[in-house]
């Protein structure tokens, strides 16, 4: 039997180049595919603290070459603490794009668990969450989505007893609750913590979004609604209905208002008020004063 042997001695330089280069490329193509499939934090990365890491470069990419973000606006967003008040229609698509943008901490407080109608429009969880607390639901989500940021999730009700203890860790609270008592709570923790707020509200086809700031001169909530309105005029999703896309809608604006909030990017919503009605496709904003006689931060 002939065996056809090859002498590298006497093929040309250009052949024995391609050999090389097809060679390396191929072990280049091993390691890649093998380090693509361990979990990103398998990977070591010899990132000195506080700096990014290639891999949160990559994802951030889009916000890093944005003028009005860049480097300094997305580091910002990654020291920055975020706590969602209520996982429900507007606490979902918020906790999506804060996480998704890079937040460094988000908590998230609610007692209640996933149930069939919320599927309708809680787009963060599915039917294999069904009967689980909404909070680690949304941690696991959450965690699924952005691997470089933390959750902290607070299975229990928000109270005059917890929350200034817990809004006093955070920089901003975004509040997504569905009924007065509670964003009144709400308000009053942030005013009484310095804290600024950022509120929105869903009923039917009509969303409205504030950032409440009163230390930096606007109103709190009470400012503009310091009683609870009589019975019927202010009925809850459950109660009324809501389209389910609304709450991704003004979730999303909340969302984008706590970003520029954070990074000082553009003009946010404080001392403003915006109204969408998706039925007719119309959005309107208007100002919203401070009340010298507001009993909560007047």
């Amino acid at each position: 039997m002939n065996i056809f042997r090859i002498n590298a001695n006497h093929l040309p330089d250009e052949f024995v180049f391609v050999l090389l280069l097809v060679f390396g490329v191929g072990i280049y193509i091993y390691f890649l595919r093998k380090y693509r499939r361990v979990p990103v934090d398998q990977i070591p990365e010899e990132t000195p603290k506080g700096l990014m890491s290639d891999t949160e470069i990559e994802r951030y990419a889009r916000h890093l070459i944005l003028r009005e973000v860049g480097g300094a606006g997305q580091q910002k967003l990654r020291k920055s603490k975020v706590l969602v008040i209520g996982a429900g229609g507007l606490g979902s698509p918020v906790l999506q794009y804060l996480a998704a943008a890079g937040v460094g901490t988000l908590g998230v407080i609610d007692d209640d668990i996933v149930s069939l109608s919320n599927l309708q429009r809680q787009v963060l969880f599915d039917e294999d969450q069904l009967d689980m607390p909404k909070v680690f639901a949304a941690e696991a989500k959450l965690n699924a989505l952005n691997p470089h940021i933390t959750i902290r999730p607070y299975n229990r009700r928000l109270s005059q007893e917890n929350a200034q203890d817990l809004f006093a860790d955070y920089d901003l609270v975004m509040d997504g609750t569905d009924n007065y008592k509670t964003r009144s709570l709400v308000n009053a923790a942030c005013v009484a913590g310095v804290t600024p707020l950022i509120s929105g509200a869903i009923s039917q086809w009509e969303g409205q979004v504030s950032l409440f700031d009163p230390a930096n001169g606007t109103p709190c909530y009470a400012c503009i609604f310091p009683e609870e309105p009589a019975d019927g005029l202010a009925p809850s999703c459950a109660q009324a209905g809501v389209m389910g896309a609304l709450p991704g809608i003004i979730g999303s604006i909340m969302a984008a208002e706590a970003i520029k909030h954070i990074t000082g990017a553009g003009q946010t919503l404080a001392g403003e008020m915006l109204i969408f009605d998706a039925l007719y496709g119309e959005s309107r904003k208007i100002g919203v004063q401070k009340s010298a006689e507001c009993s909560v931060c007047g």
